[in-house]
């Protein structure tokens, strides 16, 4: 039988058993996370509820169902073309990082400058389609930055995000209620990462939450009362088109370019770690096909009254792992909008105890740090380090912010000296994570091939971290002409040290790059050994780790 015999004779199931856990993981991961974001929404915006539950949700729900529908459809082409049943649709849902930063850098200053909550909305949903342009293009930009960027430096910015902004909230989260948690945590760690079955072959995402919730409502963590008034919220609201809402917001879209550009990046940026991680997993998805549904959902999204952009998901890896197949990604999505189109989630909300469902998110995280040091050559994973650092300084630059703004501050106000006695960096650990997930790219792309002796390519990368620090991209708090002018002369002096490195070497001969070996060839063909095998073709669309 012929191999395309063979691909024709290929029986996909819709549904198998691992599909069940990755179902009821991604689906408590967005759970969570549309939880979060409707809270924002009416706690800290003051947005009326039956605004965030009738015309937010429901337009989110409209996203998911983009995005996790076109996601499998990849899934299962994949699967047929590749002969494969073990192909795993990648996860979709509403980005955790922009959910923080659409309410409080863009629609949070705006409501407290106009007092109107429907102002700072219409802004929000201007910010979110901008961001879902940005991605559209990066459909056709990321394709060659993903080429010629090492897998280190693609898998280290993604643990980095995975520890920080993925792992540390739910941790703490998690030892505000341990004594929840930790039970649940344990089932999860012992289902998905030993082999060892639940008895009946219960869904360990289900057995942890069950567990969980038992423990919180036996313990007297939840309330009756708060369920009551929850049920009363409960009502079935369907999406709507309002262009004059994203109008009105459009309206003034200047001054949110400064940060709906950088983050429009991160996010096809982060779609490009995210692909490239589910590659090393087994998975080549095309790249191009996997951001262009994640702009689609933000644009319509914003059209319907949804100020929070889609993104392709951190943590194909551990859904794989958990048996999750082309269907899981699928199921979750059409649950998650069924609710926001039933207005279930205040209900959800007072019936299922956060500490219980925080711990599936920390396993997420864990299984995303883990791969980047698992999956790259021994002498590159000091290169993910580096990769991760931009990311961590990020995440604690968000904290001394936020710790700042509760006491009724700003780093301005406190000043630099005051802050350095306090023994705070804040000044240099605010420009290193700025655009950490570009930066650490970046710096994690210089790190491997500088171990690789391939000094050309880590000029070149030092080149373009001096134009996108020049310009504010990366280590930088805002987006200008010459904001960055002492970190793009850094990264050019550290070029010229490089070239020079560059060109003793290849006077010396002593396995530096060849008089006759131009960058391109340098950056998409590694020596073997150097992360990519070396009859991996230079066109696939994998990441090269030179």
């Amino acid at each position: 039988m012929t191999a395309t015999t063979e691909r024709e004779a290929l029986r996909l199931p819709w549904w198998v058993a691992g599909d069940t856990n990755a179902f009821f993981g991604l689906g408590f991961n967005t759970l969570v996370n549309v939880l979060v974001l409707s809270g924002l929404c009416v706690g800290v915006l003051n947005i009326p509820g039956a605004d965030v539950f009738g015309v937010v949700l429901p337009a989110l729900g409209v996203q998911l169902l983009i995005g996790n529908v076109y996601y499998t459809y990849l899934a299962r082409r994949l699967a047929r073309r590749e002969g494969r049943t073990d192909v795993t649709a990648m996860p979709y849902g509403p980005s955790v990082p922009h959910m923080f930063i659409v309410v409080f850098v863009i629609m949070l200053p705006i409501y407290l400058q106009t007092n109107d909550p429907m102002v700072a909305w219409a802004a929000g949903l201007a910010w979110s389609f901008i961001i879902g342009l940005i991605v559209l293009a990066g459909a056709f930009v990321g394709p060659y930055i993903r080429r010629y960027t090492p897998q280190a430096a693609m898998l280290g910015t993604l643990a980095g995000i995975s520890i920080a902004f993925i792992s540390m909230r739910p941790a703490a989260q998690m030892f505000e209620a341990l004594w929840i948690a930790l039970p649940v945590m344990v089932i999860i760690l012992i289902g998905f990462f030993t082999d060892l079955k639940l008895p009946g072959n219960i869904p360990v995402g289900l057995a942890a939450l069950l567990v969980g919730t038992a423990i919180a409502w036996v313990g007297g963590y939840m309330s009756v009362p708060d369920v009551i008034a929850a049920g009363r919220d409960v009502a079935i609201s369907l999406p709507t088109l309002d262009l004059a809402r994203l109008g009105q917001g459009l309206a003034d879209v200047a001054p949110l370019l400064a940060t709906a550009i950088p983050l429009g990046i991160y996010n096809f940026t982060e779609g490009m770690t995210n692909v490239e991680s589910a590659a090393v997993a087994g998975d080549e998805y095309n790249l191009r096909s996997i951001l262009l549904a994640d702009g689609t959902g933000a644009v319509v999204g914003s059209a319907l009254g949804c100020p929070f952009p889609p993104a392709v998901y951190i943590g194909h890896p551990g859904w794989k792992a958990a048996g999750g197949r082309t269907t899981y990604s699928l199921a979750s999505g059409i649950a998650i909008a069924l609710m926001c189109f039933l207005g279930m989630f205040s209900l959800l909300g007072a019936l299922l105890p956060l500490p219980a469902i925080v711990p599936i998110l920390l396993y997420i995280g864990l299984l995303i740090g883990a791969q980047a040091f698992q999956e790259v050559p021994k002498a590159h994973c000091v290169a993910v380090v580096m990769a991760i650092i931009p990311n961590i300084a990020a995440w604690a630059t968000g904290l001394m912010n936020n710790a700042l703004a509760a006491a009724g501050t700003t780093p301005a106000q406190v000043g630099e000296d005051a802050l350095t006695g306090a023994g705070l960096v804040y000044h240099g650990t605010a420009l290193l994570g700025g655009g950490a997930i570009l930066a650490g790219l970046v710096l994690g792309s210089i790190v491997a091939f500088i171990i690789d002796k391939n000094f050309l390519a880590a000029a070149a990368y030092c080149l373009a971290g001096a134009v996108l620090g020049f310009v504010g991209l990366i280590h930088a708090e805002q987006v200008g002409w010459n904001v960055g002018g002492q970190i793009a002369l850094g990264y050019v002096f550290a070029g010229l040290v490089l070239l020079a490195y560059w060109a003793v070497d290849r006077r010396v001969g002593d396995g530096g790059v060849r008089v006759d070996q131009p960058v391109a060839a340098d950056l998409a063909a590694p020596e073997p050994g150097a992360g990519v095998p070396a009859e991996s073709p230079v066109g696939d669309g994998r990441s090269a780790s030179a």
